[in-house]
C-alpha cells in the first residue's frame, strides 16, 4: 500500500475525501487514522441483521430458529385465522402463539369413532422409515382425542414400549409369551400412564428368538390373530384402534401381524432407498391376502421425514402420490428434532412438545385416518375382528 493511500497515525486505509484535521485525505478517517462515524445506514446490498440472525446459537450450541424456519411455520398456518394482536403473523411471537393455539384446539377436538375395532399393521421391511415413531405418535394422537387405543409392540428392540414409558426388561411378561406360550393378552397388557385411553403390550429381547421357535409350532402364522380375537371377545374389552408395530423384516413376526390385522399402514421415508423395498412388501401382502387373510388391505401410506428444503423429498412424494393415489395421506410428517428427542424422555411428541410441528402433523394424520375410517364403508362394517 502506498503512502498516499495510508492515513497518518495507525495506518488506516484511505479511500478519498477530507479527514478531520486536514493532514491527509480519506473518507471517514481522523488524523490518527480511526474511523469517523458519519452515517448509520446499512449497506444497500446486505439485508439488515441477516448474517446475525442466521448465525446466533444458544448456549448449548443448538442453532436457534432462523428466518427461513419461521417462514416455514407461517406457511403451515395458511389456513389458520387469527384475530386481535395475533393477527399479524409477521412476528415470531405471534407465530409461536398461533401454533400453540392450534395445538390446544386440535387436542381438544374429538375425532370420529369407527363402527368397529380397526386393527392396523404398521409395516415396512426398510429400517429407519419411522414405523415405531408413527405407531406411538398416532396412538397418542388418537388417545388424546378421546379414542381407546391398544399398541402391540412386535419389534424385539422394544422401542415402542420405551416411547410409551413401559418397562420391557427380560422378566416382564410380553408379546413373546402371547405368541410362543399362548399367554392371554390380558395377562401382559399394561396401561400407559399419561393417557386415559391408551394401553400397550410390550416387547422384550426374548422376542428376538421367536422367529426360530415359531418354525416348529402349529399354525405359526396365525398365532397373533388367534390371541387378538380372544382378547377382543373378552367382556369389557373395547378398543377403537389396535396398532401393531412390526420389526424391519418380512419374517414370521411380520407375517403374524399381517394375518392378525385388517389394514396395513406403510410409512415411507421421503428418500429413494425407501422406495426400493416397497414392491417386495406389497408382494408379501398380496401373498398373505391370497392364502391367509383375504380381508387384508393397504389402507394408508404415510410420508415421513419430509424435508421441504430438498427437491428429492418433493420428487419422492410426487412419485408415491402418482402411483398410490388417495391411499397416501395428505398430511406429511416433517423432519423434527422434537420427534427424535421425545423417546429419550419416555414420551411421545404429543406430551413432550404438543405445539411442535411434529405433534401437529401427527394430530392431523390421525384425524385424517379417523375421518377416512368413519367415511369408509369398507372399514366400517367389515372388520375381521367384529
Amino acid at each position: 500500500m502506498s503512502d498516499a493511500s495510508v492515513a497518518p497515525g495507525l495506518g488506516w486505509p484511505v479511500t478519498g475525501g477530507d479527514v478531520a484535521n486536514g493532514d491527509a485525505t480519506g473518507e471517514g478517517r481522523s488524523g490518527l487514522g480511526w474511523p469517523l462515524v458519519r452515517k448509520t445506514t446499512e449497506p444497500a446490498d446486505t439485508p439488515p441483521n441477516l448474517e446475525r440472525e442466521e448465525s446466533v446459537s444458544t448456549g448449548d450450541g443448538a442453532a436457534q430458529r432462523t428466518s427461513n424456519s419461521v417462514a416455514g411455520t407461517a406457511s403451515d398456518l395458511g389456513d389458520f385465522t387469527m384475530s386481535g394482536p395475533l393477527a399479524d403473523l409477521d412476528t415470531p411471537i405471534a407465530r409461536e402463539a398461533a401454533v400453540a393455539l392450534m395445538a390446544v384446539g386440535r387436542r381438544t377436538a374429538p375425532m370420529p369413532k369407527p363402527a368397529g375395532t380397526r386393527v392396523m399393521v404398521v409395516a415396512n421391511q426398510k429400517g429407519g422409515v419411522g414405523k415405531t415413531t408413527t405407531t406411538v405418535n398416532l396412538a397418542a394422537a388418537l388417545a388424546v382425542s378421546g379414542l381407546r387405543v391398544l399398541v402391540i409392540d412386535l419389534d424385539p428392540q422394544g422401542n415402542a414400549s420405551t416411547a410409551l414409558g413401559i418397562d420391557h426388561h427380560a422378566e416382564i411378561p410380553s408379546i413373546y409369551d402371547v405368541i410362543v406360550d399362548e399367554t392371554p393378552i390380558s395377562d401382559v397388557i399394561q396401561k400407559v400412564e399419561e393417557f386415559d385411553g391408551l394401553w400397550c403390550v410390550p416387547a422384550t429381547i426374548d422376542l428376538a428368538g421367536a422367529e426360530i421357535e415359531l418354525v416348529s409350532l402349529v399354525a405359526r402364522e396365525s398365532r397373533m390373530r388367534r390371541a387378538l380375537d380372544q382378547h377382543l371377545a373378552t367382556d369389557g374389552v373395547a378398543y377403537d384402534y389396535v396398532l401393531i408395530d412390526c420389526p424391519p423384516s418380512l419374517g414370521l413376526l411380520t407375517v403374524n401381524a399381517l394375518v392378525g390385522g385388517d389394514e396395513v399402514l406403510i410409512p415411507i421415508q421421503c428418500e429413494y432407498y425407501a422406495l426400493e423395498g416397497l414392491s417386495q412388501l406389497l408382494k408379501n401382502i398380496d401373498m398373505v391376502r391370497a392364502h391367509l387373510n383375504r380381508d387384508l388391505a393397504v389402507s394408508t401410506i404415510m410420508l415421513t421425514m419430509y424435508d421441504g428444503r430438498t427437491r428429492l423429498a418433493a420428487q419422492v412424494a410426487d412419485e408415491v402420490r402418482q402411483h398410490f393415489g388417495d391411499t397416501v395421506l395428505r398430511t406429511t410428517i416433517p423432519r423434527s428434532v422434537r420427534i427424535s428427542e421425545a423417546p429419550s424422555y419416555g414420551q411421545t411428541v404429543m406430551t413432550y412438545d404438543a405445539a411442535s410441528s411434529g405433534a401437529l402433523s401427527y394430530l392431523e394424520a390421525a384425524r385424517e385416518i379417523a375421518e377416512r375410517g368413519a367415511n369408509s364403508e369398507t372399514v366400517q362394517g367389515e372388520s375381521i375382528h367384529g
